[in-house]
């Protein structure tokens, strides 16, 4: 059976128990994992009634990373829902109920209590603030941890088909304060949100308290774009390109998500 993202996430964490940025690592990766989670009987609309044990005292779901270790699991052809882990945690929050993931996968099996999902919503419920200030001098990078550049490469790859470039640079404001900057070039403009957001997801998990960047988006002949261009870093996208935006399907949307029975 091969890898999967979260098996090599909880892996790093049990390797290293008291890191603080393995176990935020491994939280990141179910969120933004597609999890398909086993159902007592098929769904009906926009309502779904998960298989439900008990498991520390508390009422938990079951909820796995791939399809063929739900069957595993359940024995036999089993109903089910795929929907994404950000998804699935804004529902359980509500039920104040846990996850069991991966039960009966050596590699990653774990139980994710109540209290932990509830503090996975709220880091996920977290969003950028917006500011408005006037470059006047972008820089080459420097001085960001390795730890970050690793987070956002691979938060980034759910950009692909959504923005054409991305790029990091430092940025001197026309107030004199500086920092670093992400800077989006042709960008879809109904994905500027959810890549601003990803970006700060991705800082928020990568466990580096001083960690902070500023996210701009630019058109590719603006002069700007330009200037970054030639002193920044450039994150390398998958060329397959895969529509992100979420759909009007249940499940899809973390705003509406299906109703729990």
């Amino acid at each position: 059976m091969s890898e999967t993202v979260i098996d090599r996430a909880f892996a790093a964490m049990q390797a290293a128990p008291e890191d603080e940025a393995a176990h935020l690592a491994f939280y990141e990766r179910v969120a933004d994992a597609e999890l398909y989670l086993l159902l007592e009987k098929e769904a009906a609309a926009d309502v779904i009634e998960p298989k439900v044990i008990e498991g520390g005292g508390e009422n938990l779901v079951l909820a796995f990373d791939k399809a063929d270790r739900l069957a595993n699991f359940a024995g036999d052809v089993a109903p089910y829902v795929a929907l994404s882990g950000r998804v699935l945690v804004s529902m359980l929050v509500m039920e104040k109920m846990g996850m069991g993931l991966n039960l009966g996968v050596e590699s990653s099996e774990t139980l994710i209590p109540s209290d932990a999902i509830e503090w996975l919503s709220d880091a996920l419920g977290e969003t950028p603030d917006e500011f408005e200030a006037r470059p006047a001098e972008f820089l080459p990078p420097a001085g960001i941890p390795e730890q970050v550049l690793k987070a956002l490469d691979t938060k980034l790859v759910a950009a692909a088909g959504l923005v054409e470039q991305v790029w990091l640079c430092q940025v001197v404001y026309d107030d004199d304060s500086r920092g670093h900057l992400l800077a989006f070039i042709n960008a879809e403009p109904n994905a500027e949100r959810a890549l601003a957001k990803s970006t700060h997801e991705a800082i928020a998990f990568s466990g580096i308290d001083a960690a902070s960047l500023d996210v701009a988006f630019f058109d590719a002949d603006e002069p700007a774009a330009a200037a970054i261009t030639k002193v920044g870093l450039l994150f390398e996208l998958p060329e397959i390109v895969q529509e992100k935006i979420p759909g009007s399907a249940p499940g899809m949307d973390p705003n509406s998500p299906p109703k729990l029975k």
